[in-house]
């Protein structure tokens, strides 16, 4: 790789699961020169996150020592105290926080709409939409001092833009974040700090393949029929990769995209047009 960011330290949530889009996109942060803090809730905490979903301070131990510079931190991206120590961890730990992306998610709650309970819905923002605001602001915060600038990009989603059945709070909470980066971007960017989402489409982690069994179950059809009808769809043929997605934001956090922020970039294979 090209060692763009080579003295560069990035925090990842939700990477701590082998095999996830966090991992995927850590590992191509390192593969160009980053150290890297591998961070996840580490246990499950309740009912809304399952040990199925998440990290285990195993995991992360590992995925940590398979990489050339890294370190692990647990962290509750609904505990604000516990976000901003992870941010100041990065800095304690490796010297400097130039790189923060907002990955952690909870993507397994989907069910009828008059099924869905508020415990449920309030799970679902607390993880995906406010726990990428208290990421924002602990990185920016740390990064408006260095006085350096920095990188904060946020996974969102397709259901950034558009919406999906069994998937209000999660489309809701997605949706969310486009408007999170449109004003956050205006205030951070006389500091240098670019703020951006990214929007995949489908990817076939340990929580995709939830959702094709889910989705499939749904309709009526076998989960091979369901991915069938899916690539079907995607003008490349195909759904998305690990590799898709890290690939964006490792572009949005290099210099080549230091006048890009504000923006929710499309990694769908053209399934998403807008």
């Amino acid at each position: 790789m090209s060692g763009r960011f080579d003295g560069k330290v990035a925090v990842v949530t939700g990477s701590g699961r082998a095999g996830g889009l966090g991992e995927g996109i850590a590992r191509r942060l390192a593969a160009e020169g980053a150290t890297v803090v591998i961070s996840d809730i580490g246990a499950p905490a309740d009912a809304a996150t399952p040990g199925s979903m998440t990290g285990s301070s195993a995991e992360m131990d590992a995925i940590a020592a398979s990489l050339p510079k890294a370190s692990t931190f647990p962290c509750d991206v609904r505990n604000p105290e516990q976000v901003r120590a992870l941010a100041r961890h990065a800095v304690d730990t490796h010297g400097s926080l130039d790189i923060w992306v907002n990955n952690a998610g909870i993507g397994y709650i989907m069910k009828p709409m008059m099924e869905v309970s508020a415990d449920e819905w309030r799970a679902v923002i607390d993880v995906n939409l406010t726990g990428a605001w208290y990421g924002l602001q602990a990185a920016a915060e740390i990064m408006i001092a260095q006085g350096k600038g920095g990188r904060v990009v946020n996974i969102a989603s397709q259901a950034a833009k558009s919406g999906f059945m069994h998937a209000q709070a999660y489309t809701a909470s997605k949706h969310g974040l486009v408007g999170l980066v449109r004003s956050a971007s205006i205030e951070l960017g006389a500091h240098g700090i670019t703020v951006n989402n990214v929007c995949p489409n489908h990817v076939t982690t340990g929580l995709g393949k939830w959702q094709n069994e889910h989705f499939a179950e749904v309709q009526g059809i076998s989960v091979e029929k369901y991915l069938a009808n899916m690539a079907a769809r995607i003008p490349m043929g195909r759904p998305g990769m690990p590799e898709d997605t890290a690939a964006a934001v490792a572009f949005l956090c290099s210099d080549e995209a230091i006048y890009i922020t504000g923006e929710s970039m499309n990694v769908s294979g053209g399934e998403e047009p807008h």
